[in-house]
């Protein structure tokens, strides 16, 4: 399959869009699994896209760019996985295989948006000290311009030369390389959910993730069946408590 060039200026508006989402109003479209779904919308192969973007999107639950850390750019990495898996006709763990070295390799770009981003800074501040707002403002605008492209840059050149890039990289990348970066994608999503699981108070609350684990391992249920009763227990186990909870003396007015 030949991937069309509006279909590429599209997902490099997109990659633009999304990273300026991500540092502003934040609907997800900075999401990888949305990034997923959009690039598979764009291509035509929708299931593809929401499968490679779900699994990168567990990848990075519990991770946030605190302060001036970076993460990997699972968001990009999503649209050229899964464009690339697309193009070339192969299976998930191969966009899988693709999308994670891109990610922690855009991890640099990150870094390089943020320090261009600093010169805006360094002029806002200095329009702040004479009093000009719209000068303040306009820098700021300004600013974000490095980081949209930090992110609209490698996909549109990923998949400007997306059949050449296929066929190097399938053709270069030794097969014990693939197997270890498949490997790979199905450990990073376990440990994102165990990140998670360090901010969650399991000590207190450990019995619901034993039947969330038997739910998931021993009868199959999926995560959307998994949320709907964890939904389900949690409201019986807030009603239960308030209904076993000690009455005042007195009582109520009813009473």
């Amino acid at each position: 399959m030949e991937i069309a060039f509006w279909q590429i200026l599209f997902l490099t508006v997109y990659a633009f869009v999304a990273q300026l989402d991500a540092l502003s109003l934040q609907i997800s479209l900075g999401n990888p699994l949305m990034a997923g779904f959009v690039t598979g919308l764009i291509m035509g192969n929708i299931p593809m896209g929401l499968t490679v973007g779900a699994t990168l999107q567990l990848m990075v639950l519990g991770v946030a760019t605190y302060g001036g850390a970076t993460v990997p750019d699972f968001m990009s990495a999503a649209v050229i996985g899964t464009a690339f898996a697309i193009i070339s006709g192969q299976d998930v763990e191969f966009a899988i295989g693709i999308a994670l070295p891109i990610g922690l390799l855009l991890t640099q770009l990150d870094i390089l948006a943020r320090l261009s981003n600093t010169y805006f800074q360094h002029r806002a501040d200095r329009y702040a000290e004479d009093g000009n707002a719209d000068g303040v403002a306009r820098m700021n605008l300004m600013g974000i311009i490095p980081w949209g492209l930090s992110r609209a840059i490698p996909v549109f050149l990923g998949l400007y030369f997306g059949s050449e890039v296929v066929k190097a990289i399938t053709a270069y990348l030794p097969q014990w390389l693939m197997g270890g970066l498949k490997v790979a994608g199905g450990i990073l999503p376990a440990m994102g959910v165990a990140i998670l699981m360090r901010y969650l108070p399991l000590k207190k609350f450990y019995p619901f993730m034993i039947i969330g684990f038997v739910l998931a391992a021993y009868l199959k249920v999926s995560l959307i069946g998994i949320a709907l009763i964890g939904f389900a227990v949690a409201a019986a186990y807030l009603f239960l408590k308030n209904e076993l909870k000690p009455q005042t003396e007195g009582g109520d007015i009813d009473d």
